[in-house]
Order: C-alpha cells, then sequence, then structure tokens
C-alpha cells in the first residue's frame, strides 16, 4: 500500500475534490437570452396598513436583473401570492382577506395581463396557491377558513369553483393571538407530484395529502401530519432538488427545521431544527418566506424584524443545515424572497419598505450581493417569474 504521502495518490485525490468543487460551483443555469417578466402582488388594505395597488408587472433583463415598468393591474384587493401556470400562458393570484381567486392570460410577447375571470374559492384569506403537475388544477390554502381548496383550471386556463374544500382539524398551539385555530399558510407539491403537503401556523403540523390528478381530490395519507415543536407555526416548506429531504421554516418560532421525506408512502420524518436569527439578536422576528438554490446547495430565509435573509449550507448526502451567515434585506420586513429563473438573482420583496431589492446569489459560496438599485414598488408581498418565450 502506498503511504498517504505518494505524490500519485496526492494527484487522484486533488483531481477528486476538483471535479466535486466544478461540479458545486458550476453556474446553475445559463442566463436566459429572451425577455423575462416579474409579477409583484401588493397588500392594498388598511387593514394591512398597506400602500400598494394591485398587482404590477416588470420586464427583467436577464443579464443584469435589472427591471423596467410594464404595467399597472389596478383595483384588486391584496393580490397576496401569484403562481405561473406550467404553459406560462395564465397567471393567477389569491386575495388576503377575500374569499376568491382570479385567474389572468399573460400576453407572451409584451409580459401584459388581461383579467380572464374570478371564482369563490369556498375559504377565506387565501394566502398561498399551488398548480398540479397536469396543470388541471389549482389548490388553494385559506389562512383564515383553515382549509385547503382545489380548483379545475379549465382548457383556456380559467378557473371553475372548488370540487373539494378539506378542513384541517387539531389542537391550536399555545401561541393565544396567532395560533386560535388552524391557518394553513403554504401548499407545496413533492418532486413525484403526487403528494401534497400544507404547513399549519395554527395547529403546529404539517399535514400530507395524496393528490388524484384524475378527479382533483385529497385524501390524508397514513401519516396524516408531521407534528413541530409546539409554538413553532410551520409556514412555509420547500423540498431538496434531488434529496428527499423537505425544509420548514417556522414563523412564530423563527427557525428552520429538516424533515426526511418517505415518498414511498408519503411521510415527513423530523431530523434537525435551527434558529433563524444570530445569537445575539434578543429583538421581535419572525420566519417569513423560503428559497433554495439549483442543486440545493443553499437554503434562504428571510426574518421579518431582524430584516435579513438567513443563509444556511446543506449537507450534498443529508441535506442538513449548517448556518452560512446572514444578509441585510436592504429593507424593512421582507415577507417574500425568491429566485428569478435562471437561479443567478434572489429578490427580496421588503413590504414596510416598499422595495424590491436584487442580490446576485454566489454559485459557490452562497454569499448574496445587492445588484443595482431597487424597484420602488408599494407593499410588495409577492412575486412570480416567467422564463424567455421560446
Amino acid at each position: 500500500m502506498r503511504p498517504s504521502g505518494d505524490p500519485t495518490r496526492r494527484r487522484v485525490l486533488r483531481g477528486t475534490a476538483a471535479a466535486i468543487l466544478a461540479r458545486w460551483a458550476a453556474p446553475a443555469q445559463p442566463a436566459p437570452t429572451g425577455a423575462v417578466y416579474a409579477y409583484v402582488g401588493c397588500y392594498t388594505t388598511a387593514q394591512r396598513y398597506a400602500r400598494g395597488d394591485g398587482i404590477h408587472a416588470y420586464r427583467v433583463d436577464p443579464a443584469t436583473g435589472a427591471w423596467s415598468h410594464v404595467q399597472h393591474v389596478g383595483s384588486l384587493v391584496n393580490p397576496s401570492f401569484l403562481v405561473l401556470h406550467p404553459d406560462r400562458r395564465m397567471l393567477y393570484s389569491v386575495h388576503g382577506d377575500e374569499s376568491y381567486a382570479m385567474s389572468f392570460s399573460v400576453d407572451r410577447e409584451t409580459g401584459s395581463l388581461t383579467e380572464r375571470n374570478r371564482v369563490e374559492t369556498g375559504g377565506r384569506n387565501g394566502v398561498h396557491q399551488a398548480i398540479d403537475p397536469s396543470g388541471r388544477f389549482l389548490l388553494v390554502a385559506n389562512y383564515g377558513a383553515g382549509s385547503v381548496s382545489v380548483l379545475p383550471i379549465a382548457a383556456d386556463g380559467a378557473l371553475s369553483g372548488a370540487v373539494q374544500v378539506v378542513a384541517l382539524q387539531g389542537q391550536p398551539g399555545p401561541h393565544r393571538i396567532e395560533q386560535t385555530s388552524s391557518h394553513p399558510h403554504h401548499i407545496v407539491f413533492d418532486p413525484s407530484g403526487r403528494y401534497v403537503i400544507v404547513p399549519d401556523k395554527g395547529l403546529d403540523r404539517i399535514f400530507i395529502f395524496r393528490f388524484d390528478p384524475a378527479a382533483g381530490k385529497l385524501t390524508p395519507t397514513e401519516q396524516g401530519a408531521a407534528v413541530a415543536r409546539a409554538g413553532s407555526g410551520p409556514r412555509h416548506a420547500a423540498f431538496h432538488p434531488t434529496l428527499p429531504v423537505t425544509w420548514v421554516v417556522n414563523e412564530i418560532a423563527s427557525t428552520i427545521a429538516t424533515y426526511y421525506w418517505e415518498a414511498e408512502h408519503g411521510g415527513l420524518r423530523p431530523a434537525q431544527i435551527l434558529p433563524l436569527l444570530p445569537s445575539d439578536y434578543t429583538g421581535e422576528s419572525t420566519g417569513a418566506e423560503i428559497a433554495v438554490s439549483a442543486g440545493g446547495r443553499f437554503v434562504y430565509c428571510s426574518n421579518r424584524g431582524h430584516d435579513s435573509i438567513a443563509i444556511f449550507s446543506a449537507d450534498s448526502r443529508t441535506g442538513l443545515l449548517t448556518p452560512a451567515g446572514w444578509t441585510s434585506s436592504q429593507g424593512r420586513t421582507p415577507r417574500f424572497i425568491g429566485f428569478d429563473p435562471s437561479r443567478r438573482f434572489l429578490y427580496a420583496a421588503n413590504e414596510q419598505s416598499d422595495t424590491v431589492v436584487t442580490f446576485l446569489a454566489d454559485q459557490a459560496t452562497g454569499r448574496l450581493t445587492p445588484a443595482g438599485q431597487p424597484v420602488s414598488n408599494a407593499s410588495p408581498v409577492a412575486i412570480a417569474f416567467t422564463t424567455p418565450n421560446p
């Protein structure tokens, strides 16, 4: 056996390490060459202490990440979350404190929106929605009603009324204000598209359903729900792109939990929990959004109060997280963070300082660097991106 100092062995080890590093550090995707459009939903009502006025559409320079305004869609109440159809020809919105969802057709040449229709969701205060992989159903989390609705999507992209409304049951958490009842805050399909997870802030649960794409029907799995630490307030979740790992941001406790995803039967097994805040921060803050880099090497979470983006590196084998620092969101109350289609730029929507801030995400270190000038947009709370024209 050659000793550890043998030069041949050192060359092999260096080559292996270099190959691994190159694979991790490679850009997620080449920068798109066509137009990219971003749609920003804003809070609009006095109840939300808002200054916003609907949905704004922007053209995004794929090389620099700079935005230019295209359209304002007014006369809307709290379009609080937006999602694009997989075919990129329709955009859907849910509306804070209201009981309906809306559909808009997207002009692929100009990025402008035209309202198609609105329908009742069968719940109240829709806060998030997701489209199933077939593109035939829109699922809505009704925060105020404690339910999840399934709405059919017609061939022309219009919405129909709910074919199923599932009430979420359980014991409320201990927080006397934020956990008086069920408050589902997010809907996420697993990578297979067969399962849906729903973090419930009010019940300290992460509900798990099978989804039947033929009937548009949700059915609880055998586990039914993963139980979070009391008072955590699960809010948003994300799956690792390749590993059987799920990360969940807990709003009230300002923590992030790692779960192992048991895809064969739709289960979540807890593995780790970490704080979202630095150890020397003693002020008030709540967790909000989660974003995952291409390849799953880094996980980003927004902190409202600390007004920062927490950065975590993910182990390439286990998905377990290690804190990698905090970056100022360059504003107040970053309710939303998310990547553009190229995964090169991460954007923070600072709700209370009325700005959208662009960050260049370093693919090798996870570091975020502010890029360009902030975009002025009143009370921004959600962003959805189109991909370039074919």
